[in-house]
């Protein structure tokens, strides 16, 4: 470039020079120095024409050099320029992407939200009035919409991270993060059912010692304690075999369990009753009275001679007879005539599975745990029958001063107090028996001993104890205390009376 400017300004100093020599006017010269003159211009000019010819195509050619030089680098600025203004435009479709990915994503999101909404809602609404199956389907829509949202948050991060800097590092980091956390409260689960799988463990090994333990003083004992440790042996033996089928021994060991919560909570109550300063004989002659029935004429006429009878050392008997009538009442019906099911004459043989199944299942089940969990189940509506049934307002309001518990009891819960928690035991023991007798094929078939009947001892057995261990001739029937059951291999569990002299 230098170079062509010097040689431009040398052309306009020559040209400039060459006027400065060869003025216009010299062709208004004499005609004699014309010709002279005229020559030697005309050779000077033709040289001066040809120096530039020579200057001025030289000249050209570096010109045209020059404007190729330009024209290279015009086309070169014009591809760079149109390579960055595709890389914009490329840049702003991405871009235009990204936030239309966005607004589908928080779209998702918001529907999300709203479903898991009404899925809480019907959650809600599954608790009042009680519908397990109702239950379970929303808790599996709310969960299935949280696990949707933490989805659509990995989504979220993800699109940040590719945004952003760091490139694919970033994204794994995040996306490594985003999966710790969504694991994170399974793992906790994990390990919350790993530690009580390990404690239910050590309380097997520790049952499994006693029982041990248990057997080998068994096996060691004799006499008569021995006879008494041997039939709590096959107790044992019987509760092992449980889970294998229903049987005539087993329905006769639940009996026995009966028998002993039915005379814990008897105790239980008379000693509440002394302690309120209860007159024992009116109460034995309400229960007496109550018990009779307008066919004994005879045991009406002698209540009163029979409660003054009883009552010095048995009053405990009374109370136990009334409290087995009333918790014994509807045991012949599948729901204790609480409703009116009729599933085992439909279906007997699924019904008897049904109800062998739930024996199993109650078994090693403490009742308040089982209520606390389901207070409206029908182990709960039996309980609470039974309780309003046994314990009068009036009852419970000279024992307690209140009548906190039947309030509880009739607001469908269950109150943890020791007279309650007693009752529980007699309540749990007369529904496993239940379920026993209509697991049978065939099922025990119930009987009482009605009042003023002969003793029988092979259906019968005296709640008192006579000296020598043999009864007196001329007993009859008292009142009964608790029924007995024919089973059908033939053995019978007898019913137990409370005998009295023939009068």
């Amino acid at each position: 470039m230098a170079n062509k400017i010097s040689n431009f300004s040398d052309l306009i100093q020559r040209v400039a020079a060459s006027c400065l020599l060869h003025p216009l006017a010299a062709g208004r010269q004499d005609p004699g120095n014309v010709a002279e003159d005229g020559r030697e211009g005309y050779e000077y000019e033709r040289e001066g024409y040809e120096y530039e010819t020579d200057e001025q195509e030289d000249f050209e050619d570096e010109d045209e050099e020059y404007v190729e030089e330009e024209e290279d680098m015009e086309e070169k600025k014009g591809s760079v320029k149109g390579w960055d203004h595709e890389k914009k435009n490329m840049s702003g479709i991405v871009a235009i992407e990204r936030v239309m990915e966005m607004e589908m994503l928080m779209n998702e999101v918001f529907d999300s939200v709203s479903a898991m909404k009404r899925a809480y809602v019907s959650l809600q609404e599954a608790h009042c009035p009680w519908d397990p199956e109702r239950m379970r389907v929303a808790d599996v829509a709310v969960v299935g919409e949280l696990r949707r949202l933490g989805v659509l948050r990995e989504r979220f991060r993800r699109c940040v991270s590719v945004g952003g800097r760091g490139g694919r590092k970033r994204i794994d980091g995040d996306g490594m993060g985003m999966l710790k956390e969504v694991v994170a409260p399974y793992e906790a689960a994990v390990e919350e059912l790993k530690k009580e799988v390990k404690s239910r463990d050590v309380e097997v090994e520790n049952l499994k010692e006693k029982l041990k333990n248990l057997s080998t003083s068994l096996s060691n004992g004799n006499g008569k304690k021995g006879r008494s440790q041997s039939k709590r042996k096959v107790g044992c033996i019987h509760a092992a075999q449980v889970a294998a089928a229903p049987a005539p021994d087993l329905f006769e060991a639940t009996m026995n369990q009966v028998k002993e919560t039915s005379k814990s909570f008897t105790s239980l109550l008379l000693s509440l009753m002394r302690a309120a300063h209860w007159d024992i004989a009116a109460a034995v002659r309400s229960i007496e009275a109550a018990t009779a029935t307008a066919e004994n004429v005879a045991t009406i006429n002698h209540t009163t001679a029979i409660a003054s009878t009883i009552v010095t050392h048995h009053a405990k008997y009374a109370l136990e007879s009334y409290i087995s009538r009333k918790i014994f009442q509807g045991f012949d019906h599948e729901t204790f005539y609480m409703d009116g099911s009729l599933s085992s004459l439909l279906n007997p043989d699924q019904f008897r599975r049904d109800c062998f199944t739930q024996y199993r299942d109650m078994k090693a089940m403490d009742p308040i745990e089982l209520l606390g969990i389901l207070p409206t189940c029908h182990f709960g509506k039996f309980c609470f029958r039974k309780y309003v049934a046994i314990v009068h307002p009036k009852m419970e309001e000279s024992l307690f001063g209140n009548l906190e518990q039947r309030q509880q009891v009739l607001a469908g819960s269950h109150p943890r107090s020791q007279f309650y928690g007693e009752f529980l035991g007699l309540a749990k023991a007369i529904w496993l028996l239940h379920l026993l007798a209509f697991s049978l094929d065939p099922a025990p078939s119930q009987f009482e001993a009605s009042r003023g009947a002969e003793f029988h001892p092979q259906y019968m057995e005296s709640v008192v104890k006579f000296s020598g261990g043999r009864i007196p001739g001329g007993q009859t029937v008292g009142f009964p205390v608790s029924p007995g059951f024919k089973l059908g291999n033939g053995s019978v569990i007898k019913a137990r009376v409370y005998l009295v002299p023939r009068t």
